[in-house]
């Protein structure tokens, strides 16, 4: 029987299964984006797919800049926030 691969969630820093987090990623392009199919190439950082890991999170995005290692923008926070909410709501 196969291992389901753990991840930590960067605002709670509750470890599940890759498969029931969100992962946002940071492209090589530099781009922070959302990642629904969890395979884009570039670092990921992964959220629980609960609104208030969300929103306590994209509030300061500390740790998913430190997760990401790169300081966020406010359009990218705002980016992020409507595509994870929008996520959350279609499960």
């Amino acid at each position: 029987m196969k291992k389901k691969p753990q991840r930590s969630c960067v605002s709670c820093r509750t470890v599940r299964d890759k498969s029931d987090l969100l992962r946002v990623v940071m492209t090589p392009e530099g781009d922070v984006v959302y990642d629904p199919t969890g395979k884009l190439a570039g670092r990921g950082a992964y959220l629980c797919r609960n609104e208030e890991c969300i929103t306590q999170e994209l509030k300061k995005a500390a740790r998913l800049s430190k997760g990401l290692k790169k300081p966020l923008t406010e359009d990218e926070i705002k980016a992020l926030a409507k595509s994870l909410m929008e996520s959350i709501k279609e499960s």
